[in-house]
C-alpha cells in the first residue's frame, strides 16, 4: 500500500539540469513525475504499465539547483485498463527550512500484458 504522505521519489537536480534562466528544465521535472507516477501505477496494476496521457500539468514555481525535490503520488481513479495518478512535486529549500509546491499533474497509465498490449486492471 502506498502512503500519499510519504514521497515516492526524492531527487536533487544537477547543474546539467539547469536552463539559461537558472531554473530546472521543465522536461526534467516531467521525467521525474513520470517515474514516480509509473511506480504507483505499476504497484496498483500488479505489473507493467505505460504512460498514455498527461491529463493536466501546472508549473507553479520554478525549481532551483539546490532544491531537494520530493514527489508525492497516489491513485486518483482506475478504469478498465487505465490508472490515473495524481502527482505533486514539493521542493525543500534552505536546508529544509522552507517547502514549496512546485508543480502538480494528473498522469494516466495503461496496464500491459506480456505482449505489451492493454490488459484489464483488477478492481478491489
Amino acid at each position: 500500500m502506498i502512503d500519499a504522505r510519504e514521497p515516492i521519489l526524492r531527487v536533487v537536480p544537477m547543474p546539467g539540469d539547469i536552463n539559461a534562466n537558472g531554473h530546472i528544465f521543465g522536461g526534467w521535472v516531467l521525467s521525474q513525475m513520470d517515474i514516480a507516477g509509473g511506480i504507483v501505477a505499476a504497484r496498483r496494476a500488479g505489473g507493467a504499465v505505460a504512460t498514455v496521457a498527461i491529463e493536466s500539468m501546472a508549473f507553479i514555481s520554478p525549481i532551483l539547483l539546490h532544491d531537494l525535490i520530493s514527489l508525492y503520488a497516489w491513485v486518483e481513479r482506475v478504469g478498465r485498463t487505465s490508472i490515473a495518478v495524481r502527482i505533486e512535486v514539493i521542493a525543500s529549500r534552505d536546508r529544509g527550512a522552507n517547502e514549496v509546491k512546485m508543480t502538480e499533474g494528473l498522469f494516466t497509465f495503461v496496464a500491459l500484458d506480456e505482449a505489451h498490449r492493454p490488459r484489464p486492471v483488477e478492481h478491489g
